[in-house]
């Protein structure tokens, strides 16, 4: 009786695809003759968790195998779970081992790779954070040589086709395992990969298609930003060799602070500092926000710590039209010096109020004291 797929993978027969991918990948990594067990034993199961694991991933197998079992109607005309095929054990190993041992599935064709992403710094001020600016950035980078066309080869010749890989830019080999036949692929060491040969290389750029060059972009930095922020521009990085693809230019965003307002989120935060007798009595004050100056409204009897919210007045939400607001705490300034008439004025008006103050100082010590706080 043929052994159960599910017990052999050590799962139930409700299990999800990851947990039976999970079981196949400890398995393998167990039974996998490469592991140097050299044990009969364990390549056998091996091959039969391997089989459990290619009939399992496939919910259209999977279905069949609960329905009829591994020895369904199709016994006898060839595997009904089409492991013997090409397809069955390519996916088993790409699962497994992250890509085809047989060289297709993920790895892509031969031919020029894309060229580098480039990373730059630009700083702004402050408000052209908040408000968004053009900002212009210079890179050193890659660009596609003129004088050959970005095809590596001398002006008249052009590049010839590897006779190794004969233009596929990959190379197979074949190795001998425990399980048959395993084919690899690698970048062909003749061309790197690129399937074309150059045999006159073009003076300008050494045969590469691409030489250095300064070049300046003017990026359009949208409101609302901060520090940490990333702006991608596709196409404005490196170009690749031979005419490959042009990599991504990412610029990073680091904002200066500010010497009067903090950033908390959309919301600008700041501080007004207001005497004593403003805070008591009320005043109007003017007051310069980002946007220009305004004339803040203190109602009598404004207490330090006071919040005061200008709604609409803080930093724009990326790609939204709204803004967030601008809050003024109120700090009240207590004076620290006073003269003869200041603080002969206050010491009446604690009387009045029936508030108990220290007596001024007295004797020589204690004005000269007094004459330096």
């Amino acid at each position: 009786m043929a052994a159960d797929y599910y017990e052999l993978l050590g799962v139930s027969r409700d299990a999800s695809q990851d947990e039976i991918k999970r079981a196949y990948r400890r398995l393998a990594r167990e039974l996998h003759p490469d592991t140097g067990h050299g044990d009969a034993e364990a390549e056998a199961r091996f091959k039969e968790v391997t089989k459990a694991y290619d009939v399992l991933r496939d919910p259209e197998k999977r279905q069949r195998y609960d329905t009829f079992g591994a020895e369904g109607p199709m016994a006898g005309a060839g595997d009904p779970f089409g492991f013997g095929g090409t397809g069955g054990i390519n996916d088993v190993f790409e699962a497994f081992f992250g890509g085809n041992p047989f060289g297709g599935g993920r790895r892509g064709a031969g031919g020029p790779p894309r060229g580098s992403d480039i990373e730059v710094v630009a700083d702004l001020t402050f408000e052209e954070a908040v408000f968004g600016c053009q900002h212009t950035v210079v890179v050193r980078t890659a660009v596609a040589c003129d004088t050959c066309a970005a095809t590596g080869a001398a002006p008249g010749t052009a590049p010839t086709t590897c006779g190794e890989c004969r233009g596929t830019g990959q190379v197979q080999r074949i190795r001998q395992s425990l399980i048959g036949q395993m084919v690899t692929s690698s970048p062909c060491p003749r061309c790197g990969g690129l399937g074309q040969v150059i045999t006159n290389p073009c003076p300008d750029c050494r045969g590469e298609g691409r030489r250095g060059e300064e070049r300046k972009y003017t990026v359009d930095i949208p409101a609302g930003v901060d520090t940490g922020s990333t702006l991608r521009l596709a196409g404005r990085g490196a170009a690749g060799p031979r005419g490959g693809g042009v990599g991504d230019l990412y610029v990073h965003l680091r904002v200066t602070p500010h010497e009067s307002f903090q950033r908390d989120g959309v919301n600008l935060l700041t501080e007004l500092r207001v005497p004593y007798s403003q805070a008591v009595l009320g005043a109007s004050v003017p007051f310069e926000t980002l946007d220009g100056s305004e004339t803040l409204e203190l109602g009598r009897g404004t207490p330090s710590g006071k919040v005061i919210r200008l709604r609409g007045r803080g930093v724009p939400h990326i790609e939204r039209r709204t803004r967030g607001d601008l809050l003024v705490t109120v700090v009240v300034d207590v004076p620290t010096e006073l003269n003869e008439a200041e603080e002969e004025s206050l010491r009446r008006y604690a009387e009045l109020r029936g508030e108990p103050v220290a007596p001024p100082p007295t004797g020589l010590f204690g004005k000269i004291r007094s004459a330096f706080q």
